[in-house]
Order: C-alpha cells, then sequence, then structure tokens
C-alpha cells in the first residue's frame, strides 16, 4: 500500500511537510531533549523538529525499509537526526528515552495503536508529551473526498474500500485513545491546511502510483473505469480547463497527552 518512498512523496508527503508544523506547534515539544517520531516515513516531521528546535535530538522508526533509506539520503541534519526501521507495537527503546514523542498521519494504519501508544507511553519520560495527527477522512480531506466520492458513485463495490471508514479519524477518537492509554491532560483539536496544485494533472496523476487505499483501487480498475473515474473526479475538482491551478482544504484531528509521573 506504502512501499515506494518516491511514490509516497508525490501523492502524500507533500501534505507531509504542510501538516508537520502545525503538530509541533501544537505538542509544544521541548527545545533540546530527545524526541522521537514515530512512523517517520519519508522524514517531513523529523527534519521539521530539528528545524524548529536546534538543540534537540530526533529519532525516526519506521517499519519501510525503503522510507528509512529515503529519509537517511535526504538528511540535511545528520548530526541530530537518525532514522531507524522498528514497530512501534515493539519499540527496543528503554523506558523514559525521549523528552517527547509525537506520530504523523500513521496511527490510524498501525494494526494495534492501543499497543503502539502504550509503548509509546513508556519509552517517553514522566511529564512527557505524546503527540500525534490524522486526516479527517470523513469531511476534512477534500482531495481524497472528491475521489472516494466518485468512486463510490460510480462503483458500488467502493464503498466498502472508501477511507472515510478508518478508524481514528473522526473527533473524539484519537482523544479515547490517548485517554484508553493512560495519557493525562487530554487535549484534542482539529488543524486546517491548504495544498495548491499547479493543475488537475498535478492532482490527478498522484492517484496513479499505486499509493495508500486510493492508488491500490484504481490499481484494480480497467482502463476505461479508470478514464470514466477521472472524468467524474475532475467535475468534482476541477470543471474548468485542466491546466489551472487547483487549492484544495484538509482537516487533520490533533491529539496531545501528558505521560503522567506516576503510573
Amino acid at each position: 500500500m506504502f512501499a515506494d518512498a518516491n511514490a509516497y512523496e508525490r501523492f502524500m508527503g507533500r501534505w507531509s511537510r504542510l501538516v508537520a508544523p502545525r503538530l509541533v506547534d501544537f505538542t509544544d515539544v521541548p527545545d533540546l531533549g530527545r524526541l522521537l517520531d514515530v512512523g517517520s516515513g519519508t522524514g517531513a516531521l523529523a527534519f521539521t523538529l530539528a528545524e524548529r528546535k536546534p538543540r534537540a535530538h530526533v529519532r525516526g522508526i519506521d517499519p519501510s525499509k525503503e522510507y528509512v533509506e529515503y529519509a537517511k539520503s535526504k538528511n540535511p541534519f545528520p548530526d541530530r537526526v537518525r532514522f531507524e526501521t522498528g514497530d512501534a507495537q515493539q519499540l527496543r527503546f528503554a523506558d523514559a528515552s525521549f523528552h517527547a514523542s509525537l506520530s504523523l498521519l500513521v496511527f490510524n494504519f498501525i494494526p494495534d495503536p492501543i499497543k503502539a501508544l502504550r509503548e509509546v507511553r513508556r519509552v517517553t519520560k514522566p511529564g512527557g508529551r505524546v503527540s500525534a495527527s490524522v486526516w479527517d477522512y470523513a469531511d476534512g480531506m477534500k482531495m481524497l473526498r472528491a475521489f472516494w466520492d466518485s468512486a463510490v458513485h460510480l462503483h458500488s463495490k467502493a464503498e466498502k474500500l472508501d477511507e472515510r471508514h478508518m478508524p481514528l479519524c473522526r473527533a473524539g477518537e484519537l482523544s479515547g485513545l490517548w485517554r484508553q492509554g493512560g495519557l493525562e491532560n487530554v487535549q484534542e483539536q482539529p488543524h486546517v491546511i491548504t495544498m495548491r496544485f499547479e493543475s488537475f494533472v498535478d492532482y490527478w496523476d498522484a492517484f496513479l502510483l499505486g499509493q495508500g487505499p486510493a492508488g491500490v483501487y484504481v490499481k484494480s480498475l480497467s482502463r476505461d473505469q479508470v478514464h470514466a473515474l477521472r472524468g467524474e473526479v475532475k467535475s468534482r475538482v476541477s470543471p474548468s480547463a485542466e491546466n489551472l491551478p487547483i487549492a484544495l482544504s484538509a482537516r487533520v484531528w490533533s491529539v496531545r497527552g501528558t505521560v503522567p509521573r506516576r503510573l
């Protein structure tokens, strides 16, 4: 689903770079210390942390070896940012290893999110912040909403694949998980960003790269079905000329909580 780092960058990486500063500001991480990026992907959050917190050291973990290698190759902070393969559900770090832990657009893809959260809580120092952001797939992520509304309109089988059914993407779900995971002072907040595409082609072609549930769905269609889907999406996103710029808004739900000083 997410295997090609370059394709991911084209499909979702540019969105990640817009959301990352919002999550860093919302988390209010310390100016120095060790910070953990859970599900670091191609490095957007880790690099933002290093840029915003020049005295901090960041460790990024991701289950994809390819993503880790890609992030390493693009790392502008080699003295302060390190990436390695790892599973959020079974972290190799000792208790209280990090001053804060953050996760960007990942928690809804983790098979056992409560297990992962308890692991992240374990490796974060008492009093440290743990935070995450996840797309509002149901209503707030216009790029994907236009795609899936079009797909369901054309093919009823797409309904069960629609990302509106993704876990943790509705108001209150992340904060509920954070409380279940034993975090204190839990706060949830929406953040809205705007992505500008050069043209409809710039928007649409990212869906042809096989990334995420939408990309996988496109790969399952015939050429004629892809053509029909493209036309339906265009009617919703850019009904005029294909070469005009497009601006689409997107909402994430962000949550933060504090590791109790006594568990």
